[in-house]
């Protein structure tokens, strides 16, 4: 038989909050796991096979958003059900307690999700937040990406200014000084997207010197390789310009499904919770 309760009791119903939360928590967790071994099953290591990273992404949203669904209505229902019975309470007044319980069971449970996963989930937020940090410093982020791309293309170019009819003649020809002043002067142009007038003649003498090239010749070649390594920079420049723009829509896109479908998920516990307090005030003794 119910105990029933005075208008003295408490409104709040701890142990039943808990008991939702704990549950919901516990159904949040199964269904990520579950949804990891899904995601898995789907991708693959090698590039143009599996699912594209846009199909994931959007499964992923709609995954997430069907787990607060499922878990909050579950969490919130239980709440609502296992709650102490009021009585001499307003209508009202009782589907504005249920409500808060589902409420409250779906903030602890988040909570609780949220602390057993921080070792993982939570460092994936943190990178995720420092990347987005960096995404909008703009151009500055590209920087490293460039500035490694430079200096492995310097020794390329380095290569294709002093190549010969022979190539075992290169070592012979141009020693380690002097390929590394090339390299650095080959280096500035990349990145200031030309190479000045002065060191234009420098490096032309040089590969007049070092090669079997003339004058003309010389100067032919470092204007067509250099003009080429200067677009393919370019180049290299603005797929690193696009691929943080994709980045930063991808993070942004994320952070805004991720808020929706915690407030589906409190919606929905909310809700529920007054259908399990509707049903446990309609069980007669």
């Amino acid at each position: 038989m119910d105990i029933l309760r005075t208008n003295n009791d408490s409104s709040v119903s701890w142990a039943a909050i808990f008991s939702g939360a704990i549950t919901a928590a516990a159904m949040t967790l199964l269904l990520l796991i579950l949804g990891f071994g899904l995601g898995f099953s789907v991708i693959s290591p090698w590039q143009d096979e599996g699912l594209s990273m846009e199909v994931i992404g959007i499964s992923t949203i709609v995954w997430l958003t069907i787990t607060q669904i499922l878990a909050s209505g579950l969490g919130g229902y239980i709440a609502g059900r296992l709650r102490t019975r009021w009585v001499g309470i307003h209508l009202d007044e009782s589907y504005f307690r249920d409500t808060a319980h589902g409420l409250i069971s779906w903030a602890v449970a988040t909570l609780i999700v949220a602390t057993l996963v921080v070792s993982s989930v939570g460092a994936a937020i943190t990178g995720t937040a420092k990347t987005g940090a960096a995404l909008t410093t703009g151009v500055a982020s590209t920087a490293p990406m460039l500035s490694n791309a430079i200096t492995e293309s310097s020794d390329y170019v380095t290569n294709a200014l002093l190549r010969t009819e022979t190539g075992e003649e290169i070592a012979q020809r141009a020693d380690g000084n002097v390929r590394s002043e090339l390299s650095n002067i080959v280096v500035k142009s990349l990145r200031d997207g030309e190479l000045n007038e002065n060191d234009k003649q420098y490096v032309v003498r040089l590969v007049a010197t070092y090669t079997d090239l003339n004058q003309q010749q010389a100067e032919q070649r470092v204007n067509t390789v250099i003009d080429r390594a200067v677009k393919a920079a370019a180049k290299t420049e603005q797929a690193a310009r696009e691929a943080a723009d994709e980045a930063l829509s991808i993070a942004t896109f994320a952070s805004l499904w991720l808020f929706i479908a915690l407030l589906i998920g409190a919606f929905i516990g909310s809700l529920m919770a007054t259908v399990g307090g509707r049903q446990r005030d309609a069980i007669v003794h």
